[in-house]
């Protein structure tokens, strides 16, 4: 008879899938601003400070939503947590292309971030589970975060078409309406009772527990970098494709979707890699480690090369940070996902996606800055290779062994206030 768990495991390949298109759909709604915004600046006669504060806020919405989330999909069936995310923020991106005034528009943003605060939390729930053993996770993530890169390389490539040739608001409302077919396969498809709820009452490992593991704060500085690196590519290589290298909307179109999608390819690659180098024997920690440290390494030379780079040349070098940046995004989750466990990965990668994001943040602002003072792209694109270096070193040496955290039982306490011994000292994960 065929093992019931193993071909359950089989079924989860397509709910991998799902997940992945999901997570393009969501890049796609975050940055669908900036692919209007020049249309939109005018027809609404918003000022610059106007367009970045509606730029801005999905970003602070969501990272401060980051650890509700995570608490939401470790105390609640995950199926229906994120089918509930995924339509508020189809639905938010739909209503979007029916909108006149600046402050409708404000909120309709800060409920996109609401929306899409759910999506990382329950990825890493749903691959912390029983079906997605360590020498599996590498490709699921790789799936998922191949996803993501191409979510940037298609919205430069096909979105800004699109919006030239048919407006804004039907590119809003297509997106937004057409995005919730997915739901059809997700509740088809996902099992509910994948992934178990943490026992209120029985078993829980807060906040501060979290906080207080040196491995978390390892992950969340490094995840900080990461997306240093992530949101200023997506922010500012237009720009300086067209204004430092002279290419045309078209060349620059090209390069940046070239970029994009061999980070995609890479993740991809490197993922199905280093299942296979851990189902050979190698440790978790050795296969992550040495992933991420060459990964961000690379990425940091590539991008402090590309700027004094002469002629085209620059292209190949930018294209090398596409390829060391896939080979680091299908690790970042997986180490995760490894020391949380089932039990807290919802919470844990709350706590972390809150401190990653403030790189989303940072990295437009002070790259602007920068390049106000300075006149040239060379400081940012070096200050982008420091911080890519800064996260190589925090998740060699601040990041501990990746093996799962052996969370402590929690006290319980009586009506009056008495604190009782746990049944057992710890529970392996």
């Amino acid at each position: 008879m065929s093992n019931p768990t193993t071909h359950a495991s089989r079924g989860m390949n397509r709910v991998v899938l799902l997940l992945a298109v999901s997570v393009f759909i969501n890049y796609v709604d975050r940055s669908n601003l900036s692919i209007a915004a020049p249309l939109l600046k005018n027809e609404l006669g918003l000022s610059a400070s106007q367009l970045g504060t509606l730029l801005s806020v999905f970003f602070w919405t969501y990272g401060c939503m980051q650890i509700p989330a995570g608490w939401f999909v470790d105390r609640f069936e995950v199926k229906w947590v994120f089918a509930a995310g995924f339509f508020v923020w189809s639905a938010a991106t739909a209503v979007t292309g029916l909108l006149h005034g600046f402050t409708a528009w404000i909120v309709i943003r800060v409920v996109l971030g609401i929306g899409e605060s759910i999506a990382f939390p329950a990825y890493s729930k749903i691959l912390s589970s029983r079906y997605f053993g360590e020498n599996k996770r590498g490709i699921a993530n790789a799936a998922i975060m191949a996803g993501l890169s191409l979510g940037p390389a298609i919205g430069m490539l096909v979105g800004g078409t699109v919006v030239g040739r048919f407006g804004w608001r039907p590119f809003f409302l297509v997106l937004g309406l057409g995005s919730l077919l997915w739901l059809i396969p997700w509740l088809a498809w996902m099992p509910a009772g994948t992934t178990t709820p943490a026992p209120a009452d029985e078993y829980k490992v807060g906040f501060l527990d979290i906080l207080r593991e040196r491995s978390a704060w390892g992950t969340s500085v490094g995840l900080l970098c990461m997306n240093y690196v992530l949101y200023f590519l997506v922010a500012w290589l237009p720009f300086y494709l067209v204004r430092s290298r002279n290419l045309s909307m078209n060349q620059m179109a090209r390069v940046g979707g070239l970029i994009f999608f061999l980070a995609a390819a890479s993740a991809l690659v490197g993922g199905k890699l280093s299942d296979r180098w851990i189902a050979a024997g190698a440790s978790a920690t050795r296969v992550r480690k040495t992933s991420m440290g060459v990964g961000m390494i690379g990425v940091g030379i590539s991008l402090a090369a590309s700027a004094v780079t002469p002629g085209d040349t620059f292209i190949w070098v930018l294209a090398a940070a596409g390829i060391f940046m896939g080979m680091t995004s299908c690790h970042c989750w997986a180490v995760t996902q490894t020391l949380a466990g089932p039990q807290c990965s919802g919470r844990w990668v709350g706590v972390q996606n809150f401190i990653g994001s403030l790189g989303g943040g940072f990295a437009p602002a002070i790259t602007g800055f920068v390049l106000n003072r300075t006149g040239q792209f060379y400081w940012p694109f070096l200050i982008t290779g420091l911080v890519s270096w800064l996260g190589a070193l925090t998740w060699v040496f601040a990041v501990g062994p990746i093996e799962p955290v052996q969370w402590q039982k929690r006290i319980r306490r009586s009506p009056y206030g008495r604190a009782h011994s746990p049944t057992t000292d710890a529970v392996p994960l």
